[in-house]
């Protein structure tokens, strides 16, 4: 794996299951990462400190995500100029949706990029990370066309399976 670009932060352990699906993608992309449980309640100074010294230690963008009242990511915006994308959980009765509108709510000057709740956000998280590097990065500009004619050719696929199903 290369040099580390992108640090995932989560709120819980309880967390990693989702996240770990950035973790996956941004495998996959060969973009290295950091990963670390910090909470913007239980552990604010650490939160602090992480993400006003993440650009020092070479990090590009953080994934950060958070359930609940999902303040970690825009605690982390506030301390950093880094990109912040926000992936919300499902953690609390609300089914994420708490989450998702504190993760998107934020005050003006304080910018998250705000993802869909879940595993599909995390993804997207990652490849929106992804994304803001190729910006500089040829070879991942290259990985990200692969990616997307490769989704192309999934969804090809299966429309064919489809359509011989019904013998169309």
């Amino acid at each position: 794996m290369s040099q580390t670009l992108i640090g995932i932060l989560m709120g819980s352990d309880t967390d990693l299951p989702v996240m770990s699906q950035a973790a996956k993608t941004l495998k996959q992309f060969g973009v290295g990462f950091e990963i670390e449980i910090t909470s913007a309640h239980r552990s604010p100074q650490r939160t602090s400190e992480y993400a006003r010294t993440a650009a020092q230690r070479g990090i590009k963008v953080l994934i950060v995500g958070a359930g609940a009242a999902a303040a970690l990511a825009g605690v982390v915006a506030a301390e950093t100029i880094l990109p912040v994308i926000g992936v919300p959980m499902a953690t609390s009765p609300l089914s994420g949706f708490d989450a998702l509108l504190s993760t998107a709510m934020m005050p003006a000057g304080v910018a998250v990029a705000t993802m869909a709740v879940g595993e599909a956000g995390a993804r997207n998280a990652a490849i929106l990370a992804i994304s803001i590097l190729a910006l500089g990065d040829a070879q991942l500009t290259e990985k990200l066309l692969a990616h997307k004619q490769e989704l192309e050719r999934s969804v090809r696929e299966k429309s064919e399976r489809v359509k011989a199903e019904f013998k169309i």
